[in-house]
């Protein structure tokens, strides 16, 4: 029988999906019905790119609201749920042979975290760890500090990266309604699908040398190395399903990644 928690990349898009009632946040919902309840979530979120690897040690981390120009219900928004101190010094113990790994207790769960699992674990009652995106080392990094995280699906930790695949703010359709996805969107979004379902790792970590659709659809690391830390857990048994697709405001992709 198989026992691994999966691993799931979620593209999280716009911070209002955590108050919205629409598809995404139905969708997220499912997965978190459909799942066994994970120990704990190990979350990679595209909002805590700092120069340096660190993971939450607190017992009752904070939510944050990292940005701006949003409704104040948007802002009156917390995610209780409680930290793991003991997960996080584990998380510490497999990572540090290869790089120092703060214990950070000032940081919490940015919208990256919570605008997803509020959906995911709405009773906020499963804690979650947050590890942080270290600006200054290249994707191999990234995907080479997974692979040693991967016992931890195995633990019954739930691994959760949060960003997007597309994630190109400044063609990004605020307040209209462009006909679809840019070609350049579309395609990167169907190419990094097309290689995952074949397993090939190094294009995908390697992204930059896909192209022109690439260097458009992520042109900051930020949003795409957490699928990165997703792919370095993957499990050469795991299958592949993409439960939450479609492509917002033109230029932001909302493709979720299942593997278990």
């Amino acid at each position: 029988m198989n026992a691994a928690m999966p691993a799931i990349f979620f593209g999280h898009g716009n911070p209002m999906n955590a108050i919205t009632e629409n598809p995404y946040a139905r969708k997220w919902n499912a997965i978190g019905r459909g799942m066994p309840r994970p120990k704990a979530v190990l979350a990679i979120s595209a909002h805590w790119y700092v120069e340096y690897t660190g993971v939450t040690a607190s017992e009752s981390p904070r939510t944050i609201h990292d940005f701006g120009g949003f409704p104040r219900e948007l802002f009156e928004v917390r995610y209780p749920a409680p930290g793991d101190p003991a997960l996080a010094r584990r998380i510490r113990d497999l990572i540090e042979p290869a790089t120092p790994v703060a214990l950070d207790d000032s940081w919490g769960f940015d919208h990256g975290t919570w605008s997803v699992l509020c959906h995911v674990f709405p009773e906020a009652d499963v804690p979650v760890v947050q590890l942080s995106i270290d600006e200054t080392k290249p994707p191999r990094f990234h995907y080479d500090l997974a692979k040693r995280l991967a016992p931890l699906r195995e633990e019954g930790v739930l691994i959760l990266g949060s960003g997007n695949i597309v994630h190109n703010l400044h063609a990004y359709a605020w307040g209209r309604h462009p006909a679809g996805a840019f070609d350049w969107a579309a395609r990167f979004d169907a190419r990094v699908r097309e290689l995952v379902l074949a397993g090939d790792d190094m294009p995908l970590v390697e992204y930059e040398a896909l192209g022109r659709d690439a260097l458009l659809s992520a042109p900051t690391p930020d949003h795409y190395l957490p699928l990165v830390y997703v792919l370095g857990v993957r499990r050469p048994e795991d299958t592949v399903t993409f439960p939450v697709e479609g492509i917002d405001g033109g230029s932001i992709s909302m493709l979720s990644i299942d593997m278990r």
